[in-house]
């Protein structure tokens, strides 16, 4: 399994004890989606190494209590905390409709109501201010801000999506 068979789940804050508990921050828009979490793969050393659980507790604010399986050695706790989880794309439920993961869209055609085919979106830029569709026209790289109202249609099967751009 690798990083790209994988979306970003959140990371390991903390250690609790040497039992194999660790405080771990969600980093999704709902935290309850995971409360039933049977395993996780944490990167260490730029490797994806998959860790079963014991259980999983809800905290507030997004963080939440796993105590993995079997004993752990103490290096390999001071490996864990800190690390990035991750989950297999295959878990993802399916989004319909104007939605839709960011990973899924790369290769698609950026269509625009008013300029027609931009070029093929070649990934999502996150920044704090506003996510951008990354996307190449003419051998110059074109910016998109990915808002609510500039999604005009997602279709799937022609593996495009159509904006409807704001001026300038």
């Amino acid at each position: 399994m690798t990083i790209d068979d994988c979306y970003y789940l959140g990371y390991v804050a903390k250690s609790r004890g040497l039992k194999g508990d660790f405080q771990i921050f969600l980093d999704v828009s709902n935290p309850e989606e995971y409360t039933n979490l049977e395993s996780v793969f944490v990167e260490i050393n730029k490797q994806l190494v998959p860790f079963f659980l014991e259980h999983i507790q809800l905290q507030p604010k997004g963080k939440a209590i796993i105590r993995i399986e079997g004993d752990l050695d103490p290096q390999m706790i001071k490996e864990i905390t800190g690390s990035q989880l991750y989950l297999p794309l295959s878990l993802l439920p399916p989004l319909s409709g104007n939605h839709f993961y960011y990973h899924e869209i790369k290769g698609f055609m950026l269509i625009d109501q008013t300029f027609g085919k931009i070029g093929t979106i070649e990934k999502v830029q996150e920044s704090t201010a506003q996510d951008l569709l990354v996307a190449k026209h003419k051998g110059k790289e074109v910016l998109v801000p990915l808002l609510d109202d500039t999604i005009v249609r997602v279709d799937r099967e022609a593996k495009e999506i159509e904006v409807q751009t704001p001026t300038g």
